[in-house]
């Protein structure tokens, strides 16, 4: 007869296939959680239309604020408390509340939402949804900002080897997070530099993705554009034109 202790054994062998899927089951679904789970952080969309940020709120709650841009300088603006990946905002005292919906895609995190309850919350050319992604080191609005701020301190010191040094790496590495108009006014402070050391070829493939507007009129462009991007590319196109025509001529300018 077999002992207590003989059985245990005996089923633990006859079984161990089903423990080892069960063990990687939970390691899967622990892997998972960890993958999707949300984390405090800045993100922002491709093209820098839409800024998340999510922080640590009281009792191990999350607090959101969620801007974004639209066409014409419509904006969105939400923000509140997320619960169980879901945030409950009321436009009005009737109706259906709007309900943004987070979930995390890796380091990233994917916003959703219930529709037209949420469009109170939005100009009519603008939207929140999309996928935001946790920015590249220095890309986030705060550090853009203090990278351009010294450039400008570098350049007005006429440090240009030192100020290109600074602003040329964030072109690079944030370029698939920088909102158009400020991806424009960095690529003619870059250009202008790049002339300044004499590096015309650079300053030409800087400016090369202008370079199409800056061939185009005012009227053209007020055609293509809404009023108000208009407004504030033509200062952009405007800098670019005179940028390419000195980087086209080699003339020396006044910095």
């Amino acid at each position: 007869m077999e002992t207590s202790r003989l059985k245990a054994w005996r089923f633990i062998v006859n079984n161990i296939g089903h423990f080892a899927m069960m063990l990687l089951l939970v390691f899967s679904l622990e892997c998972f959680a960890q993958d999707n789970q949300l984390r405090p952080g800045q993100y922002i969309t491709e093209g820098g239309w839409g800024n998340l940020s999510i922080k640590s709120g009281k009792g191990g709650t999350l607090v959101f604020v969620l801007e974004a841009v639209g066409g014409n300088a419509h904006t969105c603006d939400l923000r509140g408390q997320i619960s169980n990946g879901h945030a409950t905002l009321k436009a009005f005292e009737k109706g259906n509340p709007c309900v943004v919906s987070f979930s995390g895609a890796g380091e990233d995190i994917n916003v959703t939402s219930n529709g037209d309850e949420c469009r109170f919350f939005c100009g009519a050319r603008a939207s929140f949804e999309g996928l935001y992604f946790k920015p590249d080191q220095g890309c986030t609005a705060a550090s853009l900002r203090k990278t351009r701020n010294e450039f400008k301190r570098l350049y007005d010191r006429k440090a240009y080897s030192e100020a290109r040094t600074k602003l040329e790496p964030a072109l690079r590495a944030c370029k698939k997070t920088l909102n158009w108009l400020e991806e424009g006014w960095i690529r003619n402070d870059l250009a202008i530099t790049q002339y300044k050391l004499r590096d015309l070829d650079g300053c030409r493939q800087t400016l090369q993705p202008l370079a199409a507007d800056a061939a185009k009129t005012e009227k053209q462009l007020k055609e293509e554009y809404p009023p108000t991007d208009a407004d504030n590319y033509m200062p952009i196109v405007e800098a670019a034109r005179t940028n390419l025509k000195l980087c086209d001529t080699g003339t020396k300018g006044s910095p």
